[in-house]
């Protein structure tokens, strides 16, 4: 790992009259990312090796459209204020520096790979991977963050009489590809675009296959109408995205997965990044401290390894 080399303490003297406040240099001399900080709007941009501008992270104010559906807001969204921290830059060494480093927004590091080992370590430090087409790979860890506790999970009157009257078929892993292309596929209101690229589908089927990422699927009859898709390690769920095509499809399929974490003594669904659906159903926004003990406390448990391909009720 690298830090990207502050140009206050004058090693990087030629930027100290131009707009870029961190950046780090290739062995070539050509600089490769940067933090500008003139107009506290755009914050990260990538340079190619003749100095042109390949892709910038622009941080607008906080995402208006993440009230809409479960998992991320497809655009990057959090808070950021105008003083920033170093940013680390990942390299092939399979480490992460401390969650406790991040930026105020929780962005953490830049670059590395999406294989199982680096995706597994990231997420028992409670750290994970969100970004776009076209930019490297970026880990965050937020503060606060968005817990939902199995135990206030939240089922509305009109959820109960959809689960009662069993108008869905709910599963697990029987079709964890087709949840999360359609996750990354299916629109959702307020939202542009899809932060689950194709690199990102390939890694988390490749955590499927290791037994270590998992579906919960709702049916009407044959047609895959909604899920959600997460990691499991020790007695946490890491929550990623979930799609409905049919009104509350969705979220019986989470009460389904609350359901099934709540009879194996699950800790928490870790739902990540807070939206006002999140919170409707029960999650809370908690502190990244408390957080990460109650993650260190549910990885001290064996995991549920494996598929977990089986009927289930809601």
């Amino acid at each position: 790992m690298e830090r990207m080399v502050h140009s206050g303490s004058g090693s990087l003297s030629l930027w100290e009259s131009a707009s870029f406040d961190f950046a780090t240099l290739r062995t070539n001399g050509n600089l490769r990312y940067a933090t500008l900080r003139t107009n506290g709007v755009l914050r990260y941009a990538t340079l190619g090796t003749n100095g042109a501008l390949r892709f910038a992270i622009r941080f607008p104010p906080p995402f208006e459209g993440a009230g809409q559906g479960g998992g991320r807001p497809h655009r990057h969204g959090l808070r950021t204020n105008g003083d920033g921290m170093p940013v680390y830059r990942l390299n092939r060494e399979l480490a992460f520096p401390s969650p406790e480093e991040a930026e105020p927004n929780g962005l953490l590091a830049v670059g590395g790979d999406l294989g199982v080992a680096r995706l597994l370590l990231a997420y028992s430090m409670g750290i994970f991977p969100w970004y776009g087409e076209g930019q490297p790979i970026l880990w965050w860890s937020p503060d606060p963050r968005c817990v939902l506790d199995l135990g206030e999970f939240h089922v509305s009157r009109r959820l109960r009489r959809v689960l009662d009257q069993g108008r869905f078929r709910v599963t697990f892993d029987e079709d964890f590809r087709g949840v999360i292309r359609a996750c990354a596929s299916v629109p959702r209101r307020g939202q542009g675009g899809t932060w689950i690229t194709r690199e990102m589908e390939r890694a988390y089927v490749r955590l499927h296959d290791a037994g270590m990422a998992h579906s919960v699927e709702t049916w009407l009859g044959a047609e895959l109408v909604g899920g959600v898709y997460g990691v499991a390690l020790g007695r946490g769920f890491f929550g990623e995205s979930m799609f409905h095509r049919e009104t509350d499809a969705s979220k019986a399929a989470l009460a389904g997965l609350v359901h099934r974490l709540s009879g194996w003594g699950f800790h928490f669904i870790d739902a990540q990044v807070t939206t006002s659906h999140m919170l409707r159903l029960g999650a809370r926004e908690v502190p990244r401290a408390a957080f990460l003990k109650s993650l260190e406390g549910a990885l001290r448990f064996p995991g549920r390894r494996g598929s977990w391909r089986s009927p289930a009720r809601a």
